[in-house]
């Protein structure tokens, strides 16, 4: 039987490549409302980060979300965001 192919995705904190289901997915959905899919099947446009907060704040200094994106990010979508990656830092 075949070996599958790990699908890999880029971080846009670090630049690595990793296994996707290692990463954790970022959309923009629709409304152009920014979250966290730890699912990975939200609708929407899709970037992968490292589930680290030094990855999180790395993508924000060189605003790698918004150009993934193509919009400007607030503030407190990004506080919203270190927030919720807090919590999954802790649980993992």
């Amino acid at each position: 039987m075949k070996t599958r192919k790990t699908p890999m995705r880029m971080c846009l904190g670090c630049g690595e490549m990793k296994p996707k289901r290692e990463l954790i997915r970022v959309v923009r959905q629709k409304d152009d409302t920014i979250a966290l899919d730890a699912t990975g099947k939200m609708a929407g446009r899709g970037a992968y980060i490292c589930p680290s907060a030094a990855c999180l704040s790395h993508a924000q200094k060189a605003r790698r979300l918004e150009k993934a994106f193509s919009c400007k990010i607030e503030d407190a979508v990004y506080d919203a965001l270190h927030h919720t990656m807090a919590e999954v830092e802790n649980h993992a």
